[in-house]
């Protein structure tokens, strides 16, 4: 087992490369690093979106290390160099979203609580957001704060949703769960031209992305396949409950991007506001990777990822003290950075820029 590297995309540090089992027997690929500091501010833990892979977090992981923090970084089932559930490995395939519950259990048990620096944080993008915030609900999420930049709260790159979700339970039902999702191919979203792309405005990320997952192969995936997407389309219907984000007591940071055209900003924004212990920022002109933007991006995010992080260790400390947290990451957003407005507004501009 090893890393999957190219010139432009360099290992940070030294990390450790380890395998480690689910309870349902799904081999996972995991990295860990610790920061040359001799006191660590903590642990991060990535949870990476559908179709990523650890080296395509490598620059970030290098922030992270800077700023002093241990890392944890592994591929979900059914993606990266992880294990799969079905023959072609391309296939992005899961059987339903409650079983990535057995992948974080497993980096939590056998990774996180026995080898790495407290406190523990989580830094969770799309798909791993949604799961992060699933998991803070149901009240096992093993971190003491959250950020998530766009998560896959509701999906706008699917125009007819409704109609969409009612024909993947159809194909479903009709034995077609491993089958790729119709239209859909091996071929990696993170391959195809940049112009058009609906990830990033970065040229030359994107081009460092693509040249990894072209090294990496059948572990940069391509379509989902007809059971992901049901799973998904079910998985997303439970953020829509208003009394959902009311429960959710771990603080949260949702960091949603002005310009995304596949995961839906209005709708992560109606359930931020709801969250009795965070809130979400809107970066305008991010694409849907905002970890994968251009500079002057990236940097308003971590100036919110650093107001936000490590936070207070007090546990006495409430909800208020979340709140101002959470205020003090927006504020470090420079001239006029967070702009709600956008993302309230029909998401079709986002799509048609």
């Amino acid at each position: 087992m090893e890393f999957i590297t190219t010139p432009d995309n360099p290992v940070p540090g030294e990390p450790k490369l380890v395998g480690v089992t689910t309870r349902d027997r799904i081999p996972l690929r995991v990295a860990t690093w610790m920061p040359e500091t001799e006191a660590p501010q903590g642990t991060v833990c990535i949870l990476q979106g559908r179709a990523e892979f650890i080296e395509k977090y490598f620059e970030v992981v290098g922030e992270l290390l800077d700023r002093g923090f241990a890392v944890v970084a592994f591929d979900w089932r059914g993606q990266g160099l992880s294990g799969r559930q079905v023959g072609n490995p391309r296939k992005g395939h899961v059987r339903r979203f409650s079983d990535f519950r057995y992948d974080l259990e497993a980096i939590r048990d056998q990774v996180l609580v026995p080898h790495m620096p407290e406190p523990h944080f989580c830094l969770a993008h799309s798909m791993g957001g949604a799961i992060a915030l699933n998991a803070a609900y149901e009240g096992w999420l093993p971190f003491r704060r959250l950020v998530t930049t766009t998560p896959m709260i509701a999906l706008c790159i699917i125009r007819r949703t409704a109609s969409a979700a009612l024909l993947a339970r159809i194909l479903r039902f009709l034995g077609m769960g491993k089958t790729f999702v119709p239209g859909g191919g091996e071929t990696s979203i993170s391959t195809m031209p940049f112009k058009g792309n609906r990830l990033t405005s970065d040229p030359v990320r994107y081009a460092r992305n693509a040249e990894a997952a072209h090294a990496i192969g059948a572990g940069a995936i391509g379509a989902p396949t007809v059971a992901w997407l049901d799973s998904a389309f079910r998985f997303m219907k439970r953020f829509a409950d208003p009394a959902y984000a009311v429960k959710i007591r771990v603080p949260t940071l949702i960091v949603a991007a002005g310009a995304d055209p596949v995961c839906a900003t209005p709708a992560t924004e109606r359930f931020a506001a709801r969250l009795k212990a965070g809130s979400a920022i809107v970066i305008p002109g991010a694409r849907h990777e905002i970890l994968m933007e251009r500079d002057s991006i990236r940097e308003q995010f971590w100036a919110a990822f650093d107001a936000f992080i490590p936070g207070t260790p007090d546990p006495m400390v409430g909800a208020k003290r979340d709140r101002a947290d959470i205020g003090s990451a927006a504020e470090q957003l420079d001239g006029g950075g967070v702009d709600p407005a956008v993302a309230r507004r029909d998401d079709a501009p986002a799509i048609g820029g």
